[in-house]
């Protein structure tokens, strides 16, 4: 387990450990989906390759395996994001309550499409399935924090509330 300390140093080490502590050490695998989301936090919300790889390693587990969680779960990302994290759920029940006005309105402020990072770095946008709010849609995840009920309006000031001073 070469590198463990630079996955996961001073009291992020210390959470691993406290992790990793959940699960008899015969599956100690099965603590792959928390060590990914602690490392993703510790390395500005995505997950390079060489981190992957040493998750893979801590756990003693293929790198090819914790590449494919990865990549099969949304909330991980194997490249950069912005600062805010823009996720639109777009599964049916949000989708009959406005998600595409609420997508169209993060479009247009942002002048970017699904998937992409605006060119300061500040906010990525990506459609997602089910954020699991579905009572309360059309739900948008930004990083940790739910808003649900919104329209157009609401997310074009949400937005306008975060972007930094523009120059000029």
């Amino acid at each position: 387990m070469t590198g463990d300390a630079d996955l996961f140093p001073g009291p992020d080490r210390d959470e691993a450990e406290r992790i990793l502590g959940r699960y008899p050490q015969e599956h100690r695998q099965s603590a792959v989906l928390p060590l990914l989301d602690l490392a993703q936090r510790r390395h500005g919300g995505w997950l390079p390759a060489a981190v992957v790889d040493a998750v893979g390693d801590y756990l003693g587990m293929p790198s090819m395996r914790v590449r494919e969680l990865v990549t099969f779960y949304s909330m991980f990302h194997d490249r950069p994001v912005g600062r805010y994290l823009v996720q639109v759920c777009r599964t049916t029940p949000c989708w009959l309550r406005g998600s595409d006005e609420v997508l169209a309105a993060a479009r247009q402020e942002l002048g970017i499409a699904p998937g992409e990072t605006t060119p300061d770095g500040d906010f990525t946008l990506i459609e997602v399935e089910c954020l699991g709010a579905c009572a309360d849609a059309p739900v948008v995840q930004i990083n940790d924090d739910f808003h649900e009920r919104l329209d157009g309006g609401q997310m074009r000031a949400w937005i306008h509330a975060h972007r930094g001073p523009k120059e000029g």
